[in-house]
């Protein structure tokens, strides 16, 4: 947890003020806040108090001053309860489209109470592992669909609920020091493969991959 680092914990009002100052100087490229949110499944790395306090200030401090979108990380129900009660409390001062919870891999119970707040869903590999994923995906509102890759990490394995529906493939090589133009590297998730996540949840709902794109890119 960066918050809890030696040199940030002795003044972080210091720090997300530095922080402030390059969002501020940065003006248009600086175009959300985030990585941010609460991850209850690595507790072991940053405790459940730290996290709450420190997404408090990040959104009183920087996204609300900023008013960017956020660009949230939400892991396990407890963390979305508890994400969707402070987002309730401060919706009023965020923007009027006040981001995404990206890597969605939570039930659509929690899913429509984002949208509810104006949130768009990120799907990715993470979020396309189960069959209780799938049907999340498949009853998400059309226009509340947003694809992602979060490459390096969450591409979708031959042992996900999802990976029937890819219909795209790369060449690979297995290490990256075998890496060649035009080939993928082994385990390893590239921006790519954005169309595998496309496909795949295309495929989960019934949807032509071409009728997706067309709906995801409306809502860029």
């Amino acid at each position: 947890c960066e918050f809890e680092d030696s040199a940030v914990a002795a003044d972080p009002e210091s720090y997300l003020q530095q922080l402030l100052m390059v969002a501020q100087e940065a003006g248009d490229f600086c175009t959300a806040v985030g990585e941010c949110g609460l991850d209850y499944d690595r507790l072991q790395f940053c405790p459940r108090e730290t996290q709450l306090k420190y997404f408090q200030r990040q959104l009183a401090d920087l996204a609300i001053p900023l008013q960017k979108p956020l660009f949230l990380h939400c892991r396990t129900s407890d963390a979305a309860k508890d994400l969707l009660k402070i987002l309730t409390e401060a919706r009023s001062e965020l923007p009027s489209c006040p981001g995404v919870v990206h890597s969605f891999d939570g039930n659509i119970e929690d899913a429509h109470s984002f949208i509810q707040l104006g949130f768009f869903i990120g799907i990715n590999g993470c979020s396309l592992k189960t069959a209780e994923n799938l049907e999340m995906v498949k009853q998400l509102p059309e226009d509340s669909i947003l694809l992602e890759t979060d490459a390096p990490w969450c591409g979708i394995k031959a042992s996900h609920a999802g990976h029937g529906y890819i219909q795209t493939t790369w060449d690979e090589v297995k290490k990256p020091e075998k890496w060649e133009e035009g080939k993928c590297i082994k385990d390893r998730c590239e921006p790519c493969q954005m169309r595998q996540v496309l496909e795949v949840v295309s495929g989960s709902r019934g949807v032509s991959p071409e009728a997706l794109a067309e709906a995801v890119h409306r809502n860029n």
